[in-house]
């Protein structure tokens, strides 16, 4: 009796193991790991966010429009519940990633403007943070990049047989992925740091402020 249960035991085990079970398992592992890391990079982001608008606001209080626009994004941020759960419901997905790139924006808007007060620049706090954000920023383009690889793993799994038949059978579904208009830019960070020989690049890149 024994020994026939270790056979069925063994029998299932390989069932199992042909039909892609165990390794879509171990891809849906890997991409809840992955998707761990993108929030948590994303937060480290947002905590940053309130000590470089005071600071700013320091010097450059009537820049109120710029620094509206990032308070209110990184509310926006907050304002969404990012849930392991919100990987499987594409509209959701879609909401955050868009929530994100608008922070992103205002973020970028926000140091170009840092640009016209030297005294800001010059700040060791603003600079400190300035240097935190950029760090932060090649943190998110990593744990990104990792997200994209390990859901394209997931979905290839879950969508080709014989695997495609388990997940059917299990109501496993592609999972949302990241968007991007241009390939290059989940692999090149933006540019935040303004300091040195790229500042001059970065200025002539910059209409000149009106008045000057």
């Amino acid at each position: 009796m024994k020994s026939r249960v270790i056979a069925l035991c063994a029998l299932a085990a390989l069932l199992l193991s042909g039909c892609g079970y165990n390794q879509i398992q171990i891809n849906d592992e890997q991409v809840t790991a992955a998707w761990s890391e993108v929030l948590n990079q994303y937060q480290r982001r947002a905590d940053l966010v309130p000590n470089l608008v005071a600071t700013v606001q320091g010097y450059a209080a009537h820049e109120k429009d710029v620094l509206t626009r990032v308070t209110e994004a990184r509310a926006s941020v907050a304002g969404i519940q990012a849930t392991p759960e919100l990987i499987n419901d594409p509209a959701a997905f879609a909401k955050f990633q868009q929530a994100q790139g608008e922070l992103s924006g205002a973020l970028s808007r926000l140091l170009v403007v840092a640009e016209n007060y030297p005294n800001l620049k010059a700040d060791a706090s603003f600079r400190d943070l300035q240097a935190q954000l950029e760090g932060t920023e090649n943190r998110i383009t990593v744990a990104r990049n990792r997200y994209i690889q390990d859901v394209k793993t997931y979905n290839v799994s879950v969508r080709t047989f014989p695997n495609n038949l388990t997940a059917m059978a299990m109501g496993w579904k592609p999972k949302a992925n990241f968007s991007v208009e241009n390939e290059k830019a989940i692999s090149a960070p933006p540019k935040v740091d303004f300091g040195g020989a790229a500042s001059g690049a970065a200025n002539s890149a910059q209409p000149a402020p009106a008045g000057n």
